[in-house]
C-alpha cells in the first residue's frame, strides 16, 4: 500500500502542478512566482528570507523570482525601519491585481481536483497532509 500511496501523491501532485502552470501562463506566472507573490501577498513587509524558508526555497531561487517579480512591476522593495540590510517586500497595485486572479485560477484547479470529495473526507486528507509536510524527515 504505501509504495501505490508513493506513487499517487507522485501523480497528484504532477498533475495540479501541470494544471497550475498551464492557467498561470495566462496570467505570465510561473507556480513558484504565484507561490512568492501569495506569501509577500499575505504578509506585507515580508523579507526575502522569510519568503525563501516559507517556500523552502534556497535564497538564490528566491532572489531571482523576487527579482523578475519587481522587474515587471509585481512587487516592491523598500528598507526595513530597523536595519538597514534588510528589505521588505509589498505587492503593488499591479501585483495584487495579477495575484487575485491567479488565485482565482488557482481556485478553479483546486475545486476541480478536489471534486466530490465531502466535507469530513477532506478533513482527514488536509490533516494528513499537513502532518506529512510538517516531517522532519
Amino acid at each position: 500500500m504505501e509504495t501505490k500511496l508513493d506513487d499517487l501523491l507522485r501523480r497528484a501532485a504532477a498533475r495540479l502542478r501541470v494544471a497550475v502552470e498551464r492557467r498561470l501562463s495566462d496570467l505570465d506566472l510561473t507556480a513558484a512566482q504565484f507561490a512568492v507573490l501569495a506569501v509577500i501577498a499575505s504578509a506585507e513587509g515580508v523579507s526575502a528570507a522569510e519568503v525563501a524558508r516559507t517556500e523552502n526555497l534556497t535564497a538564490p531561487t528566491i532572489s531571482v523570482i523576487i527579482g523578475n517579480l519587481e522587474r515587471r512591476g509585481l512587487v516592491r522593495r523598500r528598507p526595513h525601519p530597523e536595519n538597514a540590510r534588510i528589505q521588505q517586500l509589498e505587492t503593488t497595485e499591479l501585483g495584487l491585481k495579477r495575484f487575485e486572479a491567479a488565485s482565482a485560477c488557482v481556485d478553479k484547479v483546486r475545486r476541480r481536483i478536489v471534486g466530490g470529495a465531502q466535507g469530513e473526507e477532506l478533513q482527514v486528507v488536509a490533516r494528513w497532509l499537513a502532518h506529512a509536510a510538517e516531517l522532519d524527515i
